[in-house]
């Protein structure tokens, strides 16, 4: 009972720097979806083209990406942008986790895209659609809803993968809550206040996927 009292005590004296905290965790998110979408779709593209040297770069980039650990991956993209380009923690570890999980919805895009039926590309093909055409019109919006779940599951994890980015100097969830754990020295209970706001931000993000799921009724696609 006194554990709970505990946690509930610092919740109420920490929840101020900790919704600061949540903003700029969301913002970090926000951008590093947004970057990791664009390089996915990219690299999906080059992946399944029909040039050995598009394919050979996007198998590159897929393999070393998903085959190094994030944190790895996050130091060496901090340090190796700021030799080049003076950037702050914020965009420097945005852009290492939109690099990151661009490997992975890179091939979210893939396999939707080779999962639409040939006949559909063949058949407007027969109408006279060119190439670019036919994804655009017609492979692509089914594919992109085919996308929508393991997309979303994606997106998760990179909310819950942004906790990394302390490690670099941003003043995200973790970082608030390593802070307050070291100056209370209730590490215990602080990660247990910290564990919550992560948790209901999950919750808040799977349920709007949800909704937007049905929305589209993506089984159907």
């Amino acid at each position: 009972m006194e554990r709970i009292q505990t946690i509930f005590a610092i919740f109420l004296d920490t929840w101020p720097g900790f919704l600061e905290a949540v903003v700029i965790t969301l913002e970090l998110t926000a951008v590093s979806v947004v970057l990791g979408t664009l390089l996915g779709l990219i690299f999906a593209l080059m992946k399944i083209s029909k040039s050995k040297i598009f394919q050979g770069i996007a198998n590159f980039y897929i393999t070393v990406i998903r085959g190094t650990p994030l944190i790895v991956q996050i130091m060496f993209l901090y340090f190796g942008i700021t030799e080049i380009v003076v950037l702050d923690a914020f965009w420097a570890g945005s852009i290492a986790l939109g690099v990151h999980n661009g490997a992975y919805i890179a091939e979210i895009f893939r396999g939707a895209i080779q999962g639409i039926d040939y006949g559909q590309t063949e058949a407007s093909r027969a109408l006279g659609m060119t190439n670019s055409q036919t994804m655009r019109r017609i492979v692509f919006p089914q594919a992109l809803r085919r996308s929508i779940p393991p997309l979303g599951n994606q997106f998760i994890i990179t909310l819950k993968d942004s906790s990394l980015v302390y490690l670099i100097g941003v003043s995200e969830l973790f970082a608030i809550a390593t802070r307050e754990a070291a100056a209370s020295f209730k590490q215990f209970e602080t990660y247990i206040v910290v564990g919550a706001y992560y948790l209901a931000l999950v919750l808040i993000f799977s349920y709007l996927l949800k909704w937007y799921e049905n929305r589209l009724d993506v089984d159907k696609a």
